[in-house]
C-alpha cells in the first residue's frame, strides 16, 4: 500500500471538511506558487521531534502541545508571539519539575488556520451565509463576500507562519527561553496569583534546585541547555491542497516529509480510514497526532494506528484523546487495552478542551473544573491500565483574555463579555494555564511519591 502513496493520491479519495471555491483555476495557481516556496520547516527538525517523541512513547518524557485554537490574521503580533512563548515556557518548566522527566515542548503555531465545523452553513437572524472556516479559508466578519473562500489567503498564512516562526526561532535560541528568566516569569505568577500558598512550595523546590546547580558551577554561561530548548510547531492538517504544495522530498533520505510544520494531526472528523486525510497523512514521515473521540472504537483505532504507522515506530504517533469529563472513564479504558494488548508504540496525550465546551450567556466556553477533571481522570485511568500518560494538549494564549471560566481567579459567565477575543473556540488565559500546569505537576509529583512507596514496600 505505502508503494502506490503520493503526495497527490488524496485526490483519489473521498473528503470531509472541504471548502467550496468558486474559482478552481484561482486556487490552483495559487497551489502551484505556494510548491515553489521555500520549506517552512525541515526534515532533520521533524525527525530530531519523532526521536524526542519516542522518549515520550516508551515513558521517558512528557509532551506539552497547546497553542492557539486558530490563528488569525490580524492578531498577528510579535507581542502576542512572544506572550505566548512566555507562558508556554513557563507550563514546561513546572511540568518538568512534577514529572522529572525532559518536557517535549510542540505548539499550536505558525500553520493553525484552519478549522473544522460542525455546520457548512451558520445563521444569524434571517441571514444564512458558508462557516467561517479559519483565516487560512475565509474571513471571520459574516458578511457574503467574506466567507467565500479565497485561495489567496493560502498566500498570507504561508507568509505570517514563515514571520512567526522566524520570531520562535530566535526567542529559543537566543537567550528569552534562559532558564532564569522563565522561572523569574513563574515567581512572579505565583506572588500575585491567589492560589500563591499552593504553588510556593513547588516554586521554592524548584529555587533550591536551580541555586543548588549554580553552587556547582552548571549555569546558563557553561551550559547551552539552560538558556536554549527545542521548540517545535503543529497543527491540524486539514487543507490538503496547502499541505500538499508544501510536501518535499528529504535529500538526505529521499523520504517525503510535510514541510509546514513539525508535527501534523488529524481531527476526529475527518480519520475515516478511507478517505483523503488519512490517506495524505500516511505517506510522509513527520509525526503524526490523531485525534480520538467518543465514537472512536477499539477496532477502529488499530486500524487506523496500522494505516498511519505499520512500522510500529516509537514517535510516530501521538493519540489525543478528547473525549469530555463525563465521557473519559467510559471511553479511555477500552482503547489503552486495545492498543496495549497489541504491543502498538503511542504517545497517549489528554485534550481537555474539546469535549468540555458549553454554552454561557450566549459565548462558547469551557469551565476550567471541567477541564481540570477530564485530565485527572486520563491519568488516573492510565496509572490503572500500566501505561504512561503521555501530554496535554490545551488550546491557550499568553494574553488576559476572557473566555473559559473558573480558575483561581474565578471568572464567571457574567465576566466572559469583558476580553473575549478568539476567532474560534474559547483558550485558557495565560494564568489558566499556567495554573493547570501547576496543579497537574503536583499530580505527577504524587504519582512518582506513591510508586516509590510501593517500591520501597
Amino acid at each position: 500500500m505505502a508503494q502506490t502513496w503520493t503526495p497527490n493520491s488524496w485526490r483519489q479519495k473521498p473528503i470531509q471538511q472541504v471548502p467550496d471555491y468558486p474559482d478552481l483555476a484561482a486556487l490552483e495557481a495559487t497551489e502551484a506558487r505556494l510548491a515553489k516556496y521555500p520549506p517552512l520547516v525541515f526534515a532533520g527538525e521533524a525527525r530530531r521531534l519523532k526521536s524526542a517523541l519516542a522518549n515520550v512513547a516508551e515513558g521517558r518524557g512528557f509532551l506539552l502541545q497547546g497553542g492557539d485554537c486558530a490563528e488569525s490574521f490580524a492578531e498577528h503580533g510579535a507581542d502576542t508571539i512572544r506572550d505566548f512563548f512566555r507562558a508556554f515556557l513557563q507550563m514546561a518548566v513546572v511540568l518538568t519539575f512534577g514529572a522529572q522527566q525532559p518536557v517535549v515542548k510542540v505548539g499550536r503555531i505558525a500553520g493553525q488556520f484552519a478549522k473544522p465545523r460542525s455546520s457548512g452553513i451558520e445563521k444569524q437572524g434571517d441571514v444564512t451565509l458558508p462557516s467561517y472556516r479559519g483565516d487560512i479559508i475565509n474571513g471571520i466578519e459574516f458578511t457574503e463576500e467574506a466567507r467565500i473562500p479565497n485561495p489567496e489567503r493560502q498566500i498570507m498564512a504561508y507568509r505570517q507562519s514563515a514571520a512567526t516562526l522566524n520570531l520562535l526561532r530566535a526567542f529559543a535560541m537566543g537567550g528569552y527561553a534562559n532558564l532564569d528568566n522563565v522561572h523569574q516569569w513563574m515567581l512572579g505568577f505565583v506572588k500575585d496569583s491567589p492560589q500563591a500558598e499552593r504553588y510556593r512550595k513547588l516554586a521554592d523546590r524548584i529555587s533550591e534546585t536551580m541555586d543548588f546547580m549554580k553552587a556547582i558551577g552548571i549555569t546558563s554561561e557553561n551550559h547551552p541547555s539552560l538558556r536554549e530548548t527545542d521548540f517545535f510547531t503543529s497543527h491540524e492538517a486539514l487543507l490538503l491542497g496547502y499541505e500538499q504544495a508544501l510536501t518535499r522530498v528529504d535529500s538526505t533520505s529521499g523520504d517525503w516529509y510535510a514541510t509546514s510544520g513539525h508535527m501534523i494531526w488529524i481531527g476526529d472528523r475527518t480519520r475515516q480510514p478511507d478517505h483523503a486525510h488519512i490517506e495524505y497523512c500516511r505517506g510522509i514521515k513527520n509525526p503524526l497526532g490523531l485525534k480520538c473521540g467518543p465514537s472512536l472504537t477499539a477496532d477502529g483505532l488499530l486500524e487506523l494506528i496500522d494505516l498511519l504507522n505499520p512500522a510500529n515506530e516509537a514517535g510516530r504517533l501521538t493519540l489525543i484523546c478528547r473525549f469530555g469529563h463525563d465521557k473519559v472513564a467510559e471511553h479511555l479504558p477500552r482503547l489503552i487495552r486495545a492498543v496495549e494488548r497489541e504491543g502498538k508504540k503511542v504517545v497517549w496525550s489528554c485534550d481537555p478542551m474539546h469535549g468540555n465546551t458549553i454554552t454561557l450567556n450566549n459565548y462558547k466556553t469551557r469551565p476550567f473544573e471541567r477541564i481540570l477533571s477530564e485530565v485527572e481522570s486520563f491519568f488516573q485511568i492510565h496509572r490503572a491500565e500500566g501505561s504512561h500518560p503521555g501530554g496535554i494538549h490545551i488550546e491557550m494564549t499568553g494574553n488576559d483574555v476572557t473566555e473559559c471560566t473558573g480558575g483561581a481567579r474565578a471568572l464567571s459567565g457574567d465576566d466572559l463579555a469583558d476580553r473575549y477575543h478568539t476567532h474560534c473556540d474559547p483558550r485558557l488565559n495565560a494564568d489558566q494555564a499556567l495554573e493547570l500546569a501547576f496543579l497537574l505537576a503536583e499530580r505527577m509529583k504524587g504519582g512518582r511519591d506513591e510508586k516509590r512507596m510501593v517500591v520501597n514496600g
